[in-house]
C-alpha cells in the first residue's frame, strides 16, 4: 500500500469541481452519439470502449501506470480490499443504462434531480460507514444542511428545463419527452424515477471503491483502468442482448468528436478516485455536482442546443450550489447550529 500525502481542502475541492466540468461535456457528446446511432446502449458501449483504449495506452506509456498494472493482480490475490471492489465499473455502466432508459421518459431535469438526490444521500452514508479511504466522517447537522441545500439548489437550477419539456438532451434520447411524462400515470413512472435515484445512490459507493483501490494500486490510473474494464464488459453484454432482440444500431459516424465521451469519463473517474482519500466521498461528490452545473451552464451559454434558454434560476441555482458546498465543507465549530 502506498501512502501518498493527502491534498488540502483548498486544493482538492477545486479539483473536484474541475473534474465535474467534464460530466456535461460527456453527456452532450454521448447524447448526440446516441441520437446518431439510434441506440443509447450502443453509444454507451462506444464511450466506455474508447475510454478503455485510452486507459490502456496511458497505463502502458506512463511509468506510474506500469507500476500500477503490476500491483493489480497481487492486490486482488492477497485480498487487500474486498475483491468485488474491482467491479465498481459496473456501477458506471448501470448509470449509463439508467440514463439511456429514463431521460426520454422523465426529461433531463428530473433525471438530474433524481441522481443528485441519490448521490448526496449516499455520500453521507458512505462517509459515515467509512467505506472510502478517507475513513469515517460524522453525520453532523451542518453536513445535512449542506446536502439539503445542494438538492434544493440543483432543483432550482434545472427548474427552467421542467417547463421546457426536459430540454434538448431529453429529446435527443429519442424515447419520449418530459411533457409526456407529466400526463402519464404516476404509477407507471415509479420505475423510471427509482432507476436514476438508485444510479446516483450507487455512484458514491463507486467512488469509495475506486478510491480504496487507488490506495492499494498506488495510482488512480490502475483503478480507472479496472473501472473501464468492468464497465465495458457489462455494457458489451447488455448491447449484445439488445442486438439479438432488436437488431443493430446505425453505422458509426466518421466525425472524430463523437468519440471524446470516453476520454471525458477517464478524467472525472480518475480524479474522483484520487480525491476521495483527501476529501471524503460526500465532499468529492458535492464538488463534482457543482462542476457539473457550471459545465452545463457554460455549454448552454457558449454552445447552446436548439431551444436552450438560460434563465435567472439556472444561474442563481448554480451559485447556491457553490454556497451549499461551502456550508458542508468549512470546519464549523462544535455547537455552531445552536449558536
Amino acid at each position: 500500500m502506498t501512502h501518498a500525502p493527502r491534498l488540502p481542502l483548498a486544493v482538492g475541492l477545486p479539483m473536484a469541481v474541475a473534474s465535474g466540468l467534464a460530466i456535461p461535456v460527456q453527456g452532450r457528446i454521448n447524447g448526440a452519439l446516441g441520437a446518431r446511432l439510434g441506440d443509447g446502449i450502443a453509444a454507451a458501449v462506444v464511450s466506455f470502449s474508447t475510454g478503455l483504449i485510452v486507459m490502456i495506452i496511458v497505463s502502458l506509456a506512463a511509468p506510474r501506470g506500469r507500476a500500477g498494472l503490476a500491483r493489480i493482480l497481487p492486490a486482488l490475490r492477497e485480498r487487500r480490499f474486498p475483491p468485488y471492489y474491482a467491479l465498481a465499473g459496473g456501477i458506471g455502466a448501470f448509470f449509463v443504462f439508467a440514463q439511456s432508459f429514463t431521460v426520454g421518459l422523465l426529461g433531463i431535469a428530473l433525471f438530474t434531480v433524481a441522481t443528485v438526490t441519490g448521490q448526496t444521500l449516499s455520500g453521507l452514508l458512505v462517509d459515515r460507514l467509512g467505506i472510502g479511504p478517507a475513513g469515517k466522517k460524522s453525520v453532523t447537522g451542518i453536513r445535512i444542511i449542506g446536502c439539503v441545500l445542494t438538492i434544493a439548489a440543483v432543483s432550482w437550477a434545472v427548474s427552467p428545463r421542467f417547463a421546457a419539456g426536459g430540454g434538448a438532451a431529453g429529446s435527443a434520447a429519442g424515447a419520449g419527452s418530459a411533457a409526456a411524462a407529466g400526463t402519464a400515470d404516476p404509477a407507471a413512472l415509479l420505475l423510471p424515477v427509482i432507476l436514476p435515484v438508485l444510479a446516483g445512490f450507487l455512484m458514491s459507493f463507486q467512488q469509495a471503491m475506486n478510491g480504496t483501490a487507488t490506495v492499494h494500486y498506488g495510482t488512480p490510473i490502475a483503478a480507472t483502468l479496472v473501472n473501464f474494464i468492468a464497465g465495458t464488459a457489462v455494457l458489451w453484454v447488455a448491447w449484445s442482448i439488445k442486438v439479438a432482440v432488436a437488431g443493430p444500431a446505425h453505422p458509426l459516424p466518421g466525425e472524430w468528436w463523437y468519440y471524446l465521451g470516453g476520454p471525458m469519463g477517464c478524467v472525472f473517474i480518475g480524479l474522483g478516485a484520487l480525491l476521495v482519500r483527501s476529501l471524503g466521498v460526500l465532499v468529492t461528490g458535492l464538488g463534482m455536482i457543482a462542476g457539473q452545473l457550471l459545465g452545463s451552464l457554460g455549454l448552454d451559454l457558449l454552445v447552446p442546443t436548439p431551444g436552450t434558454v438560460v434563465e435567472a434560476a439556472t444561474v442563481l441555482g448554480t451559485l447556491l450550489t457553490l454556497a451549499s458546498i461551502v456550508v458542508a465543507t468549512l470546519p464549523w465549530p462544535r455547537g455552531a447550529l445552536r449558536r
